[in-house]
């Protein structure tokens, strides 16, 4: 049997008031194709319904989305604080905090790597243009998702660096938030020229596996087959 993989999903409202939980079907397909099956979690207000769905995946992918309330690391939202969804922070904060106790494999992408990162404690740069000098392009107006934008150095000794073989790749971007200060048992794995954190990890004693980026890689899974190998890593951990 395939290994079931979690994809949590973000709360929508359409122009006739029609509310509908969805996510970008990148992350479905590449899931699918590093032979996962994926299952898509939507956000609720009842703990025992989180309960079902750890019963039932094998592995949880945090998907990409508004920021993160800063009231989560302690601090007060500055004025370039794009959106919040209260909602989504709490349920997925919980949902977390349910998969890291159980071991469950954890893949965080974009709001996905920072929210697991303010699970376990760490903080935020609410926004990078204004809070890092001289930082670089991370959120470019008017492009598509499979565009490769900027480089990245991969940290020696990583499971990244192992999934990608490589000391320096490009990658696509699509964040202005980042991360500050790393959480408890994390560590960063790649870094973009301008010292940003863009991939980080953990390895748990108990022989749990987080894994964190902050760029897009499902975007790239069809014109970048490289980016294939990062999911087909997740995908066998939870097949474990």
């Amino acid at each position: 049997m395939r290994p079931i993989i979690g994809i949590t999903t973000f709360n929508e409202t359409n122009s006739r008031g029609s509310r509908f939980n969805s996510v970008n079907y990148n992350y479905i397909k590449a899931v699918h194709m590093a032979g996962g099956t994926p299952v898509l979690i939507p956000v609720t207000d009842c703990d025992e319904r989180i309960d079902d769905y750890i019963d039932l995946v094998n592995g949880i992918l945090f998907t990409g989305g508004v920021d993160v309330a800063p009231l989560y690391y302690g601090e007060n939202p500055i004025k370039e604080v794009h959106s919040i969804d209260a909602k989504r922070d709490e349920f997925e904060l919980k949902l977390f905090n349910k998969a890291f106790g159980t071991k469950l494999p954890i893949l965080g992408i974009c709001r996905g790597m920072q929210l697991i990162n303010v699970a376990l404690k760490g903080t935020l740069f609410q926004d990078i243009n204004s809070q890092i000098p001289d930082s670089l392009g991370h959120y470019p107006n008017n492009i598509q998702s499979d565009v490769l934008y900027h480089s990245i150095e991969i940290v020696e000794n990583t499971i990244l660096a192992n999934i990608f073989n490589s000391k320096e790749i490009n990658i696509n971007s699509f964040h202005h938030q980042a991360v500050k200060d790393l959480g408890e048992g994390l560590k960063a794995s790649a870094f973009s020229k301008d010292g940003i954190i863009e991939a980080m990890e953990g390895v748990y004693s108990n022989g749990q596996i987080i894994l964190g980026v902050q760029w897009h890689p499902e975007g790239l899974v069809v014109k970048h087959e490289e980016f294939r190998k990062l999911f087909g890593f997740f995908v066998e951990k939870c097949s474990l």
